[in-house]
Protein backbone atom coordinates (compact mmCIF):
# COMPACT_ATOMS: atom_id res chain seq x y z
CA UNK A 1 0.00 0.00 0.00
CA UNK A 2 2.49 2.17 0.65
CA UNK A 3 3.81 2.06 -2.90
CA UNK A 4 0.83 2.92 -4.38
CA UNK A 5 0.43 5.97 -1.66
CA UNK A 6 3.74 7.15 -2.85
CA UNK A 7 2.99 6.58 -6.78
CA UNK A 8 -0.31 8.48 -6.19
CA UNK A 9 0.98 11.35 -4.23
CA UNK A 10 4.53 12.04 -7.09
CA UNK A 11 1.89 11.81 -10.01
CA UNK A 12 -1.23 14.27 -8.59
CA UNK A 13 1.48 16.32 -7.13
CA UNK A 14 3.99 16.30 -10.24
CA UNK A 15 0.72 17.13 -12.63
CA UNK A 16 -0.20 19.73 -10.36
CA UNK A 17 2.36 21.70 -9.97
CA UNK A 18 3.33 21.00 -14.01
CA UNK A 19 -0.06 22.15 -15.05
CA UNK A 20 -0.49 25.16 -12.58
CA UNK A 21 3.43 26.28 -13.42
CA UNK A 22 2.41 26.49 -17.06
CA UNK A 23 -1.32 28.13 -16.35
CA UNK A 24 0.65 31.06 -14.16
CA UNK A 25 3.26 31.65 -16.93
CA UNK A 26 1.28 31.79 -20.02
CA UNK A 27 -2.31 33.74 -18.46
CA UNK A 28 -1.20 34.89 -14.85
CA UNK A 29 -3.65 32.74 -13.18
CA UNK A 30 -4.97 29.70 -11.38
CA UNK A 31 -8.07 29.07 -12.51
CA UNK A 32 -10.57 27.04 -9.97
CA UNK A 33 -11.02 24.04 -12.67
CA UNK A 34 -7.45 22.93 -11.78
CA UNK A 35 -6.97 24.22 -7.63
CA UNK A 36 -10.62 22.78 -6.55
CA UNK A 37 -10.20 19.09 -8.03
CA UNK A 38 -6.75 19.07 -6.55
CA UNK A 39 -8.03 20.49 -3.25
CA UNK A 40 -10.90 17.86 -3.02
CA UNK A 41 -8.86 14.42 -4.41
CA UNK A 42 -6.35 15.38 -1.37
CA UNK A 43 -8.38 15.09 0.87
CA UNK A 44 -9.30 11.66 -1.01
CA UNK A 45 -5.86 11.02 -0.84
CA UNK A 46 -5.48 11.80 3.32
CA UNK A 47 -8.49 9.84 3.93
CA UNK A 48 -7.97 6.50 2.32
CA UNK A 49 -3.78 6.16 2.69
CA UNK A 50 -3.33 7.89 6.00
CA UNK A 51 -7.44 8.17 7.88
CA UNK A 52 -7.78 10.62 10.36
CA UNK A 53 -4.33 11.59 11.23
CA UNK A 54 -3.75 12.26 7.32
CA UNK A 55 -6.94 14.35 7.72
CA UNK A 56 -6.03 16.34 10.54
CA UNK A 57 -2.37 16.52 8.70
CA UNK A 58 -4.02 17.74 5.45
CA UNK A 59 -6.35 20.37 7.55
CA UNK A 60 -3.14 21.53 9.28
CA UNK A 61 -1.05 21.88 6.01
CA UNK A 62 -4.09 23.40 4.77
CA UNK A 63 -4.25 26.52 7.41
CA UNK A 64 -0.64 26.84 7.20
CA UNK A 65 -0.03 27.25 3.17
CA UNK A 66 -4.19 28.83 2.71
CA UNK A 67 -3.26 30.83 5.92
CA UNK A 68 -0.04 32.44 4.96
CA UNK A 69 -1.02 33.11 1.23
CA UNK A 70 -4.36 34.65 1.76
CA UNK A 71 -2.52 37.02 4.05
CA UNK A 72 -0.23 37.83 1.75
CA UNK A 73 -3.23 38.51 -0.61
CA UNK A 74 -5.56 39.90 1.85
CA UNK A 75 -2.77 43.17 1.92
CA UNK A 76 -2.74 43.42 -1.44
CA UNK A 77 0.59 41.38 -2.25
CA UNK A 78 0.09 38.35 -3.72
CA UNK A 79 -2.80 36.37 -6.06
CA UNK A 80 -5.82 34.65 -5.70
CA UNK A 81 -4.58 31.96 -7.93
CA UNK A 82 -1.39 31.91 -5.58
CA UNK A 83 -3.87 31.04 -2.77
CA UNK A 84 -5.76 28.57 -4.21
CA UNK A 85 -2.97 26.77 -5.72
CA UNK A 86 -0.78 26.58 -2.15
CA UNK A 87 -4.30 25.62 -0.75
CA UNK A 88 -4.95 22.71 -2.73
CA UNK A 89 -1.29 21.78 -2.38
CA UNK A 90 -0.65 21.93 1.23
CA UNK A 91 -3.88 19.27 2.09
CA UNK A 92 -1.71 16.71 -0.04
CA UNK A 93 1.47 17.83 1.32
CA UNK A 94 0.63 18.16 5.46
CA UNK A 95 1.68 20.18 8.01
CA UNK A 96 5.46 20.25 8.05
CA UNK A 97 5.78 19.97 4.44
CA UNK A 98 3.54 22.73 3.46
CA UNK A 99 5.47 25.30 5.98
CA UNK A 100 8.88 23.95 3.96
CA UNK A 101 7.73 24.92 0.63
CA UNK A 102 6.09 27.98 1.91
CA UNK A 103 9.62 28.96 3.49
CA UNK A 104 11.42 27.86 0.03
CA UNK A 105 9.30 29.38 -2.44
CA UNK A 106 9.24 32.74 -0.96
CA UNK A 107 13.10 32.42 -0.83
CA UNK A 108 13.03 31.65 -4.35
CA UNK A 109 10.81 34.15 -5.37
CA UNK A 110 12.48 36.58 -3.36
CA UNK A 111 15.73 35.90 -4.63
CA UNK A 112 14.11 36.19 -8.44
CA UNK A 113 12.62 39.51 -7.68
CA UNK A 114 15.72 40.73 -6.52
CA UNK A 115 17.17 39.67 -9.63
CA UNK A 116 14.63 40.58 -11.84
CA UNK A 117 14.48 44.41 -10.74
CA UNK A 118 17.95 44.26 -10.55
CA UNK A 119 18.22 43.87 -14.17
CA UNK A 120 15.69 46.20 -15.01
CA UNK A 121 17.38 48.75 -12.86
CA UNK A 122 20.45 47.91 -15.19
CA UNK A 123 19.33 47.68 -18.73
CA UNK A 124 16.41 50.64 -18.17
CA UNK A 125 17.22 52.35 -15.23
CA UNK A 126 16.04 53.28 -11.67
CA UNK A 127 13.16 56.26 -13.67
CA UNK A 128 11.49 53.43 -15.88
CA UNK A 129 11.75 50.43 -13.01
CA UNK A 130 9.67 52.62 -10.57
CA UNK A 131 7.69 53.81 -13.21
CA UNK A 132 6.76 50.48 -14.31
CA UNK A 133 6.76 48.92 -10.72
CA UNK A 134 4.95 51.11 -8.35
CA UNK A 135 1.26 51.56 -8.61
CA UNK A 136 0.91 55.20 -8.23
CA UNK A 137 -2.46 55.59 -9.56
CA UNK A 138 -3.12 58.18 -11.69
CA UNK A 139 -5.77 61.27 -11.35
CA UNK A 140 -9.06 61.59 -13.47
CA UNK A 141 -8.57 64.46 -16.03
CA UNK A 142 -10.21 67.61 -13.89
CA UNK A 143 -9.94 65.89 -10.52
CA UNK A 144 -7.57 65.58 -7.60
CA UNK A 145 -8.48 62.24 -6.32
CA UNK A 146 -6.80 59.01 -8.19
CA UNK A 147 -8.43 56.58 -9.83
CA UNK A 148 -8.83 53.03 -8.93
CA UNK A 149 -5.95 50.29 -10.70
CA UNK A 150 -7.46 48.18 -12.80
CA UNK A 151 -6.64 44.20 -13.23
CA UNK A 152 -4.47 44.65 -16.11
CA UNK A 153 -2.31 47.09 -14.40
CA UNK A 154 -2.08 45.32 -11.36
CA UNK A 155 -0.82 42.71 -13.71
CA UNK A 156 1.79 44.03 -15.70
CA UNK A 157 3.55 45.61 -12.54
CA UNK A 158 3.78 41.55 -11.46
CA UNK A 159 7.40 40.63 -11.04
CA UNK A 160 7.20 37.13 -11.27
CA UNK A 161 4.68 34.30 -11.16
CA UNK A 162 4.49 32.55 -7.86
CA UNK A 163 3.43 29.44 -9.01
CA UNK A 164 7.19 28.58 -10.38
CA UNK A 165 8.83 29.03 -7.01
CA UNK A 166 5.85 26.50 -5.34
CA UNK A 167 6.53 24.16 -7.61
CA UNK A 168 10.38 24.05 -7.36
CA UNK A 169 10.46 23.91 -4.11
CA UNK A 170 8.00 21.20 -3.63
CA UNK A 171 10.15 19.22 -6.64
CA UNK A 172 13.64 19.54 -4.80
CA UNK A 173 12.05 18.87 -1.34
CA UNK A 174 10.63 15.31 -3.30
CA UNK A 175 14.19 14.77 -5.33
CA UNK A 176 15.94 15.52 -2.02
CA UNK A 177 13.03 13.28 0.39
CA UNK A 178 13.73 10.49 -2.08
CA UNK A 179 17.83 10.40 -2.93
CA UNK A 180 19.20 11.63 0.93
CA UNK A 181 15.76 10.92 2.54
CA UNK A 182 15.96 14.20 3.86
CA UNK A 183 13.66 15.68 4.77
CA UNK A 184 11.28 12.15 5.24
CA UNK A 185 9.08 12.19 2.15
CA UNK A 186 5.18 12.73 3.25
CA UNK A 187 3.94 9.10 2.60
CA UNK A 188 6.71 7.78 5.00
Amino acid sequence: MAEAESIVFVVFVTAYTLAATWWDQVYWKIPNKLTLPMFFAGWVYQGVFNGLPGLADGALGFLIGFGFLFIIWIIGSGGGGDVKLMGALSVWLGFQWSIYVFVISTFLVSVLAIGIVGWNIMSKGTKATKKKLLATGKPQAGKQTKRAETVAEKQSRRIAAYALPISVATWGLLLMGYFMDKPTLPWK
